[in-house]
Order: C-alpha cells, then sequence, then structure tokens
C-alpha cells in the first residue's frame, strides 16, 4: 500500500541543494538512454537495419518487440523527433516524482507493446515514440493527481510543450504507429492512477509564528509584549445579531354590547 508521506523538513539552502541534486541526476539519467538510441542508431546505420527485432503483431518471433522496439528507429529523423520528448519528459518525472516514473516508465515500455502485439495492424512496429507518449499522460495526469505545486508545474510544462500528443493517439498517417501511441498513453494513465501516492509530498511550509506557539505551550507563559496569536484574534466583521425587542401580546377587543342597560 502506498502511503502519502511528507518529505522531511529542511532549511531552504538544504532543500536548493538537494533538489538541484534531483534535477541534475534526473537529466543525466534522460541523457544516458538517449545517448543509448543514438547509438544503437548508428550501429544500424553501420552493419544495416534489424528488421527481425521489430515488433510484429500476434507473431510469436514478432513478441520479442515488445523488448527491443523502442530502441529501434527507421532513420535519424525519426529518431530525432522522438530525442527532445524524451529528454525533457523523462527530466520531469525524475526530478518530481522519481519513484513513480521508474516504475512508470516499465509499464508504459511493457504495456504499450503488449497492446500494439496483440491489437494493432499487421506491419512492423519500431520506435520510441510510445515511450514519449505514455511519459507526457503519465506527468500531465499524475500532476492533476498529487495536485502539490511540483507535480502541477511539471504537468503544465508537459501540457504546453507536447499537449498535441492528446491528437496523435488516434489514426491519422498511415506511415504512423498511432496503435503505440494510444498504448503508452493509457500505459501512462494507468501508471499515474497506481503509483501517484507512491513519492512522499513535498514538505509543507512552516511559519515562525508556528514555532512561536509552541515554545509559549511548552513553558505555559505567554509574551505580554507578542501579539495575540492568529486564533485569539476576534473576528470584527462578525457582530452578534442586535436585540429588535419583545413582541408582546395583545388581548383582542370584545365587540360593543347591543344592548347596554
Amino acid at each position: 500500500m502506498d502511503l502519502p508521506l511528507l518529505e522531511p523538513h529542511l532549511d531552504p539552502a538544504e532543500q536548493r541543494r538537494r533538489d538541484g541534486r534531483r534535477f541534475r541526476g534526473a537529466a543525466l539519467a534522460a541523457i544516458a538512454f538517449v545517448g543509448v538510441l543514438w547509438w544503437i542508431r548508428l550501429f544500424e546505420q553501420v552493419l544495416g537495419d534489424f528488421p527481425a527485432l521489430a515488433l510484429r503483431p500476434r507473431d510469436a518471433w514478432g513478441a520479442i518487440g515488445i523488448l527491443t522496439a523502442p530502441l529501434l528507429h527507421a532513420s535519424f529523423g525519426h529518431l530525432l523527433s522522438n530525442t527532445l520528448p524524451l529528454l525533457i519528459l523523462i527530466t520531469l518525472g525524475l526530478a518530481v516524482v522519481p519513484r513513480a516514473t521508474q516504475r512508470a516508465f516499465a509499464l508504459i515500455w511493457l504495456g504499450s507493446g503488449a497492446g500494439v502485439w496483440l491489437l494493432a495492424r499487421e506491419s512492423g512496429h519500431i520506435g520510441a515514440s510510445g515511450l514519449g507518449h505514455g511519459l507526457m499522460f503519465f506527468v500531465f495526469a499524475i500532476g492533476l493527481l498529487r495536485r502539490d505545486r511540483p507535480a502541477i508545474a511539471a504537468a503544465l510544462i508537459a501540457f504546453f510543450l507536447y499537449g498535441g500528443m492528446v491528437l496523435t493517439v488516434f489514426p491519422g498517417d498511415p506511415q504512423v504507429s498511432w496503435e503505440y501511441h494510444l498504448g503508452g498513453a493509457l500505459a501512462g494513465i494507468l501508471s499515474a492512477l497506481w503509483w501517484f501516492r507512491l513519492d512522499p509530498a513535498p514538505a509543507r511550509k512552516r511559519y515562525t509564528w508556528e514555532d512561536e506557539e509552541e515554545a509559549a505551550d511548552a513553558t505555559g507563559v505567554d509574551d505580554p509584549l507578542e501579539p495575540p496569536r492568529p486564533h485569539e484574534v476576534p473576528i470584527l466583521w462578525q457582530h452578534p445579531v442586535p436585540s429588535r425587542g419583545q413582541v408582546l401580546p395583545f388581548r383582542p377587543r370584545r365587540p360593543p354590547d347591543d344592548n347596554p342597560d
């Protein structure tokens, strides 16, 4: 069970250093993964493509493509179109929710490939665009679910830069594997629903008056020169309802006597 824990409260300087280390580590991981993709593409350019490693739907040997297809690209242009989204989205995910992103990356990789193998058109499917779509939907969905400031900021950046991926999960260009896009998007949303509580929430901001309250409670003595605590300040715009007097009952008047003596 994933519990919504809070990160330990650190002083601002230490928090900045910690955030910087996390961001640099996330960026280096993204660069390393994209570097592997470029190295494989250079290897293909020298030795030729590897069609046997493509993902071929409903083919027993083609199932190996679930593991290998995201590493292959048809051309340098194809790889270049996936490079920048992967760099940015992997960095955002690992910098904000590193534990959830690591699990989501594996689920998107395997889940999108399995979906393509089961339901896609009869063709060879390759490329890391399914990963890119899955990460965009994951980062955006987890920001909506967590609703803390870093996650929301990452979600807005991802959607602002790559919100157009929402349109590419539908059939369009026959040369583009929209099935991979759709499978990655569904796996990314599912990952966010499963693991949005996995990473601890950011530490809650603490104010100086909270420390003063705890010190006063510990000593039991209030400083007469200190202003009153926030909850002791009266709310001036709430006045008691003034009394409007009392309504006195009046006896009904007797009708006049028609036959006086």
